[in-house]
């Protein structure tokens, strides 16, 4: 049984993890267009979950959320209050088409863990459903 409870340990992980991915995508769709924004992002890191028999490195976990250092757009609007002397002004470098193509890929990935986990339920109650018997 302990099998079945590590595939849903390790299918809670992902989904955990793609949740946190999705949210920071969020974010940074919500300010695209706020000055001087720079894109978060986080990388997934591979971790132990609680009493894998093996104690090898099962499941995943969000690492810290990092900054993207890229350059930020110059927007030429000499009437906007950050404008300079030349009319320009940093935007964000949020590229909507990546934030996009972020948030289906997590999407997908947590429905996929999602499937997984169900999976990983239905065989455990048809297993109780056979002992009873």
């Amino acid at each position: 049984m302990s099998t079945l409870t590590d595939t849903l340990a390790l299918a809670a992980s992902g989904m955990r993890a793609q949740a946190q991915r999705l949210r920071h995508v969020s974010e940074n769709i919500a300010n695209a267009d706020t000055p001087g924004y720079h894109r978060k992002f986080i990388d997934f890191r591979p971790a132990a979950i609680a009493g894998d028999a093996f104690g090898q490195e099962s499941g995943v976990t969000p690492g810290p959320v990092r900054l993207d250092r890229g350059e930020l757009t110059r927007i030429y609007d000499p009437g906007h209050i950050l404008a300079d002397e030349t009319g320009h002004y940093e935007g964000s470098n949020v590229d909507l088409m990546v934030e996009i193509a972020d948030a289906r890929e997590a999407q997908r990935s947590y429905e996929a863990n999602l499937r997984m986990f169900d999976q990983a339920r239905q065989m455990s109650q048809s297993l109780i459903g056979l002992l009873r018997r």
